[in-house]
Parts: C-alpha cells; sequence; structure tokens
C-alpha cells in the first residue's frame, strides 16, 4: 500500500505544523487536519493563523488548498486516509485517580473511537500526542474490541520533538525521527510505510526504529532530561546569588564540558510550556503505579525546583519593592512561556502575575504575540483565582512596551523576547516613577547600562552594583 491520503486528528500544535510541513515535503500526498473545534479551523482557513510559529504562515500558504487541507468533515477523512495521527491534547488529570500526575487519555480514547466507527479500510493508526508507556496498547484495544469485518489495524508511536518557536525549522532539520511498532512482519511493514513518508526530506539514518513502548517512554525522557538541566541550573543560581558567584560564568564553565555541552544551562524564572511539567508528572505517575517510589521522588524535585525558582523570583520582586506591593503598578514584559511563540501554558509569567495580583498589585502586561483575550484567561481560571473580576479590575494589557511602563514601579521581564533588549529604556526610565527597578527574569538585558541609567536591577543568579546616584529627570512620576 502506497501512502496516498493522510489525517490527522487535532489542530492544535502539533498536529498544524507537523501536516503543514509534511504536505510541504510530500506533494503528492493528500494531507487533511481535521479538528471537532469550528472556530479552530475557521482561523487555519484564514490568514490569521490559529497559533504563532516563525516560518508557519508561509508553509501553510503555499500547501493550503493544493495538498492540504482543514477541516471538520472527520468522518470522511478518517473513511478516506491510509494514515491517522492521533494529535490530540493529553492534559493532565484535574480529578479523580492520579490527578495532578497521570496524563488524562479522554481525547486519546475519544480519537480511537471515533477511527473505530468511521473506518471502512485498513488504516495505519499513529500516536503523535504524548502518552504514557502502553497507551498504544489501549488504542489497539479499542480499534480491535469495535473492529469490523475485512478491517485491521496496525498502531505506531510516532512522538513529536518540537521546541515552541523553532518548530518549523526543527520539522525540516530533524535531527531524528522515531517511530515505534510491532514486533510482527505487519507492524514491521507499517513502520516502513511511515518511514517512507518522513524519508522524502529526512535521511533514514536520522530515523530511529524501536518497538512501540520504548518510543513512548523516550518522548517522556526526552523532555525529563532537558527540563532536569533547567531546575539543575536554576538551583545553582540561588548559590550564585549567595555567595556572589555569576551564574553565566558558571554555566559558560560547565558548558564547555564537552560530556556535558551548553544546551539548556539558561538561567531563569523557571520552566513553561505545553510538555515539560506535564510529561515529568506523567512520569512521576508511572513509577508510582510500578511500585518505584525512590524513581518518582527523583523526578518530583525537577518539578518541585521549577516551582521553587518561580516562587523565589516572585518574593524577591516584593521584597525589592519594600516588602509591599498593594497599590503599586507593575509592568510584565512578556506573557508567552518562552520567545517566538503565542503559548501561555504553564507559563512563569501567570506564577509571577498571580503573586502579585494577591499582594494587591496593579499589573500593566505586554506580549508581542499572545493575545488580550489569553492572558486574561490565563489570570481568571478556577485554578488560579476565586475573584476573576477583581483581577480583570487589576490588570491593563497594553499594544505598546512604552505605554505599558509609563508611571509604574517596576517592570518584571518574564518573557526573552528579542525586541525587549532594543527598547528605549532612557525613555522608559523618564517615565517611571522613582526608584525605578527592572527585574530580568530572561538574563538578556544589559544589566550594566540599566544601572548606568538610574535603574534599580535585579537578575537571576548575579549579586548587581547599585547607581551611587540615582538620576532625576524631573519628571512628574518622581517618588
Amino acid at each position: 500500500m502506497v501512502i496516498k491520503k493522510i489525517c490527522c486528528i487535532g489542530a492544535g500544535y502539533v498536529g498544524g505544523p507537523t501536516c503543514s510541513v509534511m504536505a510541504l515535503k510530500c506533494p503528492h500526498i493528500t494531507v487533511t487536519v481535521v479538528d471537532k473545534s469550528k472556530d479552530r479551523i475557521a482561523q487555519w482557513n484564514s490568514d490569521k493563523l490559529p497559533i504563532y510559529e516563525p516560518g508557519l504562515d508561509e508553509v501553510v500558504a503555499e500547501c493550503r488548498g493544493r495538498n492540504l487541507f482543514f477541516s471538520t468533515d472527520i468522518e470522511t477523512a478518517i473513511k478516506e486516509a491510509d494514515l491517522i495521527f492521533i494529535s490530540v491534547n493529553t492534559p493532565t488529570k484535574t480529578f479523580g485517580n492520579g490527578k495532578g500526575r497521570a496524563a488524562d487519555l479522554k481525547y486519546v480514547e475519544g480519537a480511537a473511537r471515533m477511527i473505530a466507527e468511521m473506518a471502512s479500510g485498513d488504516k495505519i493508526v499513529v500516536e503523535k500526542s504524548t502518552v504514557p508507556v502502553r497507551a498504544a496498547e489501549s488504542i489497539l484495544n479499542i480499534l480491535r474490541a469495535n473492529n469490523k469485518p475485512g478491517v485491521s489495524y496496525q498502531i505506531l508511536s510516532n512522538p513529536e520533538f518540537l521546541a515552541e518557536g523553532t518548530a518549523i525549522d526543527d520539522l525540516l532539520k530533524a535531527d531524528r525521527v522515531l517511530i515505534g511498532g510491532e514486533d510482527t512482519p505487519e507492524g514491521h511493514a507499517a513502520v516502513e510505510k511511515l518511514c517512507w513518508v518522513y524519508e522524502h526530506w529526512i535521511s533514514r539514518c536520522n530515523i530511529i526504529t524501536t518497538n512501540t513502548w520504548s518510543s513512548e517512554l523516550s518522548k517522556l525522557a526526552a523532555n525529563a532530561f532537558l527540563a532536569q538541566r533547567i531546575s539543575s541550573i536554576n538551583s545553582l543560581s540561588a548559590v550564585c546569588e549567595a555567595t556572589g558567584a555569576d551564574i553565566s560564568e558558571v554555566a559558560r564553565a560547565v558548558g564547555l564540558d564537552s560530556r556535558i555541552g551548553s544546551k539548556f544551562l539558561q538561567a531563569s524564572v523557571g520552566f513553561g510550556g505545553s510538555c515539560f511539567q506535564k510529561d515529568i508528572l506523567n512520569l512521576v505517575y508511572i513509577c508510582e503505579c510500578l511500585n518505584l517510589p525512590e524513581v518518582a521522588a527523583y523526578w518530583q524535585q525537577v518539578i518541585d525546583m521549577n516551582e521553587y525558582q518561580k516562587s523565589r523570583f516572585s518574593a524577591k520582586v516584593i521584597e525589592s519593592l519594600f516588602n509591599t506591593v498593594s497599590d503599586k503598578q507593575i509592568t510584565i514584559l512578556g506573557f508567552a512561556f518562552k520567545k517566538d511563540t503565542g503559548d501561555t501554558r504553564e507559563s512563569p509569567a501567570i506564577h509571577v502575575a498571580t503573586t502579585l495580583l494577591d499582594e494587591g498589585a496593579k499589573l500593566h502586561i505586554y506580549d508581542p504575540k499572545v493575545e488580550p483575550s489569553q492572558i486574561i484567561d490565563d489570570l481568571t481560571h478556577l485554578s488560579v483565582t476565586e475573584e476573576p473580576e477583581n483581577v480583570k479590575n487589576s490588570v491593563t494589557i497594553h499594544s505598546d512596551p512604552y505605554a505599558a511602563t509609563m508611571g509604574t514601579h517596576a517592570i518584571i521581564l518574564c518573557t526573552e523576547w528579542d525586541e525587549f533588549v532594543m527598547l528605549d529604556y532612557e525613555r522608559i526610565y523618564k517615565g517611571m516613577m522613582k526608584p525605578a527597578h527592572i527585574f530580568d527574569g530572561r538574563k538578556i538585558l544589559d544589566h550594566d547600562r540599566l544601572i548606568k541609567i538610574g535603574f534599580q536591577v535585579q537578575t537571576i543568579g548575579k549579586r548587581l552594583a547599585r547607581p551611587l546616584l540615582t538620576r532625576m529627570w524631573g519628571s512628574p512620576h518622581q517618588a
């Protein structure tokens, strides 16, 4: 069987970019991305896509309507497809057994049941969502329990290793593609067919094949290792601040060791995103279920250290502002969990903002790509506050960074957007209350220059000198 048509269930951060690049590189294959959300599909078919990712607009524009389609007609797409990706959300459970740790597989199960109900021929079904080990077995059980005469299924695991902000480049120049399948002749054949799709642009030597369970665990393990490095360097940043060492110098020295390398050794206010915390919590739950409490405790500490870093940073802000932020105007620059994405899931900015709001602060927030409605939704979610109206009254969203800083007591930089490095900080200083504070949670600003301007500057993992003489600009905002 030659793969002529591919269907992807789920038009999110994984399904949309992955299938867009697949359509670009396989022009003879028809790729259809389906989703129950009419609004989301309408956005994919519009000039303003539902997600921001550098390079994505150009890829979609080239392929959409040619061999790339976005649709709510799930049944037709499933019936016609030779290969089906499941790219639905797998959030952490918020109730029941495994609450707060286990992955909620209801959307994966729902996708499997739709395939079982609608499929009318042989299908290769591919897990693209991050799932617990042996989830493929659950999908296969659902499909075979509802099997129709003349229909057979092969289940593959093909986890994504995309970093938001560089997803298109990661897809085009993947350092590896991982495909897991059953150790049977039929399973091997299905693996080879998916390999054939990727070989249109990925060298075969970069395509790794394993059994299904190894593939599923490898995804969790990769994210756990990366998050572990961030928590490790963040833990040392606290030591640096207490001793006078500079975490950037420490990270550079450590990163030059060829056995360690320099990636993911940038100290910050903490990691966020849709994967790291969710996947580690999932790994913790799996270890607990396997009666491996010591292993579970080891990986739980990675999460605990990340929470400590966010709390430590927030406490530093409050302490520096004379131990009270009640009714003070504070600017937050950046709300996405990292630059070059509009994704706010598990963003450290949410933790910082919530802490300050609980202390009575008035927040002014600017992010170049996050929609204002998303910021408000994040800060008024039931898991964050019981007083959403008070939050709305205490938060102002700005479309301009200079307006966001006018008349405020402090700036907190939470996302490492390139534009924040280029801002006119002399202009910003003139318009702020004095003393004017900057808290650089991403270590991207020129701290010496800011101190010379007159700012009170604090950052992660380094003690900074204070200005000998604060410049007074005759501003109406003098303290």
